[in-house]
């Protein structure tokens, strides 16, 4: 039998079979032994994909911290071990694993008193447009989550908000808590005020993340910048609403899709600039290949307007200075909406930072 036959033999072969091969190292069974161990892991890992993908599980729940100790449970246990049936999620499993969590977060309530904590309140809108207050407590130990209130018919009034927190604040302790976090509308920056009031060792505090989303905000409103974005904006459009151009973007080498503007992240606006910017090659061969003028689009009036604004030196001249603007202030947006939350140090060192790249770009220039 060859290579190639032997190599069959082994993938064919039932994998409980390779744990009871012994073979003594160095000779030649303990080589076969090896390949077949790589085999028997391989078998593994394609019936771990198959069922991800049969459940349509998202790729990234591979990099939950417990992935792997539920594996190496199962292996604990060996071959044959029978997972848990769906009567058994739903019902016991589910519940025991509520009172776990109920016992973590009272481990997380018995350190609020000794090192402090911080009330965050995270307001939101889903799918069906309602809108959601979720309160959060973080401590040193962990997060946990509080309560989650739908204001959906609610008048978000500064006194409204200031009983809602009162009655957080109340149920975690007021001696507990240090900070109270919000985002830095008017309304909450006026709660915080009534919160210290009634609470004096309560301070409030405005979200590092949303102040700079208001600072990208306050950019993107500017006049110029308005326009540069709402050119680029055409220019989208235009591409995505015409599949025999896109198409032929698309046959371009490392082509990469634009980045198109969102509705809730200020953001986006300069990251769809960003961009833009970077396929300015792409877009500048299309309009001058023969491919697009020689197409009737070419010479509708949408289409002399878009080749204008690509073929305009100053309209890239434009981007990629608004671009080097707020890259720090962007780098800096990521850093602090990010899961592993800096501590405010590095916060106000990334703005200072930004502030001094921003000032050596234009130090120049009028």
């Amino acid at each position: 039998m060859g290579d190639k036959g032997k190599r069959r033999a082994i993938a064919a072969t039932p994998i409980g079979s390779y744990f009871k091969e012994r073979t003594t190292p160095g000779s030649q069974p303990a080589l076969k032994s090896v390949l077949a161990s790589e085999q028997v892991k391989h078998k593994v890992k394609l019936g771990l994909a198959r069922w991800i993908i049969d459940a349509q599980i998202p790729f990234h729940a591979i990099q939950s911290p417990y992935f792997q100790p539920a594996l190496d449970g199962v292996a604990a246990i060996g071959p044959g071990f029978k997972g848990p049936s769906y009567d058994e999620m739903r019902v016991h499993l589910l519940a025991d694993l509520k009172k776990e969590y109920q016992f973590l977060v009272e481990g997380y309530r018995s350190s609020w008193k000794r090192t402090g904590c911080t009330l965050m309140a995270d307001g939101w809108t889903d799918q069906r447009q309602c809108t959601l207050i979720n309160f959060l407590v973080y401590c040193p130990a962990g997060m946990s989550f509080v309560k989650s209130v739908d204001a959906s018919d609610m008048i978000k009034t500064v006194d409204t908000l200031f009983k809602l927190f009162a009655e957080v604040i109340e149920w975690v302790g007021s001696s507990n808590i240090v900070y109270v976090v919000t985002d830095n509308a008017a309304n909450y920056v006026s709660a915080g005020k009534l919160i210290h009031e009634k609470y004096p060792n309560i301070f409030w505090s405005p979200c590092a993340a949303h102040c700079i989303n208001l600072i990208l905000k306050d950019i993107a409103s500017l006049p110029h910048i308005a326009d540069l974005a709402s050119r680029a904006s055409k220019v989208t459009v235009f591409v995505y609403n015409h599949m025999i151009f896109l198409s032929w973007l698309r046959k371009r080498k490392e082509w990469k899709e634009i980045v198109r503007p969102g509705v809730t992240r200020f953001a986006t606006v300069f990251i769809t600039l960003k961009s833009i910017y970077d396929h300015k090659e792409d877009l500048q061969s299309l309009v001058i290949d023969k491919y697009f003028t020689s197409h009737k689009l070419s010479k509708s009036v949408n289409g002399k307007m878009v080749s204008s604004i690509i073929l305009d030196s100053k309209f890239w001249e434009d981007c990629f200075t608004t671009v080097m603007l707020v890259g720090p202030l962007i780098k800096l947006l990521r850093l602090v909406d990010a899961d592993e939350k800096p501590s405010l140090r590095i916060v106000y060192a990334g703005m200072q930072r930004a502030k001094i790249n921003i000032k050596t770009m234009f130090r120049n220039m009028k």
